[in-house]
C-alpha cells in the first residue's frame, strides 16, 4: 500500500496494491500492521455504507464530541470526496484537501478526528463505504454549509445546485460553527 499524505498532512490518501488478472482482481482494503506502518494507528468501532444519485452532495459532517476519524472509499461509481480542517490551533484551520475516489481507482482517504467530511456524486450513482474510529453520536453531529464562502471549496458541480438533505441545507458556515480547539 501507499500512504500519500495531501495539501493538509493529515489528511492521508490510501493507494492500495492491486492484484488482478482475467478473472478479476484482489486487494487489502484495511490491514492493521500496514496501516500503522503507514502512520495510522487507529481502530475502528463501526462501519458505514451509502448509496447515492449523481449530483448529491452529502456533507460536510462532523461530530463536535466523539470525533469520528473516517477511512472512505467508494465500491462502485465515483465521487468528490473533502475534508475540511476545522482545529482551531492547526496552521491549517479552514482549509480543505479533495481528491476523486472511485470504483475504479479503488483509493481511500484517511479523514482524521477534527475534521469535516462531505463528498459529491460524479458518476450516475455511488456506493459509499467508511470505517469510523468512534461511534456515531447524533447529539454531537454538527454540519459545515457546503457552499461556505469563507472555505472556496472548488466542488466540480454538474450542474448548477447539487440534492441536498434538509439537514446540509442548514449547515453553518464556520465562522459560525463549533469547532476543534
Amino acid at each position: 500500500m501507499e500512504f500519500q499524505r495531501l495539501a493538509i498532512p493529515d489528511v492521508i490518501l490510501v493507494k492500495p496494491k492491486v492484484f488482478g488478472d482475467a478473472r478479476g482482481w484482489f486487494f487489502e482494503s484495511w490491514e492493521a500492521r500496514k496501516f500503522a506502518a503507514g502512520g495510522l494507528d487507529v481502530s475502528f468501532v463501526q462501519d458505514n455504507y451509502s448509496r447515492s444519485v449523481q449530483g448529491t452532495l452529502r456533507g460536510l459532517h462532523y461530530q463536535i464530541q466523539q470525533p469520528q476519524g473516517k477511512l472512505v472509499r467508494v465500491t462502485h461509481g465515483e465521487v468528490f470526496d473533502v475534508a475540511v480542517d476545522i482545529r482551531r490551533s492547526s496552521p491549517t484551520f479552514g482549509r480543505w484537501a479533495g481528491t476523486i475516489l472511485s470504483g475504479e481507482n479503488k483509493h481511500q482517504l484517511w479523514v482524521p478526528p477534527g475534521f469535516a467530511h462531505g463528498f459529491y456524486v460524479l458518476s450516475e450513482s455511488a456506493e459509499f463505504f467508511y470505517k469510523c474510529s468512534d461511534f456515531y453520536a447524533p447529539e454531537y453531529e454538527r454540519t459545515l454549509r457546503w457552499d461556505d464562502p469563507d472555505l472556496q471549496i472548488d466542488w466540480p458541480l454538474q450542474g448548477t445546485t447539487p440534492l441536498l438533505s434538509p439537514k446540509d441545507q442548514q449547515g453553518k458556515r464556520l465562522a459560525d460553527a463549533d469547532c476543534f480547539p
